[in-house]
């Protein structure tokens, strides 16, 4: 059965989940593309596979067939892919490790995607947005993951209660701030065992309050005609310098 109304109670739950409310209140979110669904189901995640009519699909869950007109309602793209699927949310993990990455307020979707992936790619074992994060399940975050969001724990957490906790296991606060810092390629082996790097909001960087919480700060020495790194690239850096 192929579904052919765009005004099917279905379609128009659906399209809701392009909004953050409605995928808080049912506890799900759609992915987009094949390779992004596969990484999906591997993970245990789908509830439901929604494909193209006469698309083959060889996965063993519960499939959707629509058509395209179908197909672009429900996508937040522009060129919409031949699969998508309906998947829920992972329920909060505990911290797993000691070497953490702990985001405070970063709001731009395609940053949050980018650290993602780098954390997966250095080492990084469990990642903390705070709540003021963009959506990890916004659209655009989960495009940018390229499917590492699911290899990885995420949760979310304040960011006060998040150093609190790394305090009491010991696990060293880094900060970011050129101020009384150091170079993060100065770090020793030892200082790089286990730590919790922090990462702040794009125009305002950390808080007065959070910098005195750290333990001590790192930055990245660049040419002087350059201000500031993107926080997605100056998380990869450090990411990059913490794992080697």
């Amino acid at each position: 059965m192929v579904l052919t109304s765009l005004e099917n109670d279905k379609v128009k739950a659906l399209v809701r989940l392009q909004q953050k409310k409605y995928r808080d209140e049912t506890g799900t979110y759609l992915v987009e593309g094949e390779h992004l669904v596969e990484e999906a189901y591997k993970h245990g995640s789908i509830l439901q596979v929604i494909a193209l009519e006469n698309m083959p699909i060889s996965y063993d869950c519960d499939i959707l067939y629509v058509t395209e007109d179908i197909l672009k309602k429900i996508s937040s793209l522009e060129n919409p892919p031949s699969m998508m699927a309906l998947c829920k949310k992972e329920e909060n993990h505990e911290i797993v490790g000691d070497k953490i990455l702990l985001l405070d307020g970063i709001q731009d979707p395609g940053n949050l995607g980018t650290m993602i992936r780098s954390s997966l790619a250095f080492g990084v074992q469990t990642i903390i947005l705070s709540p003021n994060c963009v959506d990890l399940y916004n659209p655009k975050v989960i495009r940018g993951t390229q499917g590492m969001m699911f290899h990885i724990p995420i949760i979310v957490m304040d960011t006060k209660d998040a150093i609190t906790y790394m305090k009491q296991h010991h696990i060293p606060v880094y900060g970011t701030n050129v101020v009384n810092g150091v170079e993060a390629s100065s770090l020793t082996s030892s200082e790089k065992e286990k730590y919790c790097l922090i990462m702040g909001n794009e125009g305002s960087g950390l808080s007065d309050e959070v910098f005195a919480l750290c333990d001590r700060n790192l930055y990245i020495p660049m040419n002087e005609q350059v201000e500031s790194l993107n926080v997605g690239v100056a998380c990869s850096i450090l990411l990059y310098e913490l794992g080697r």
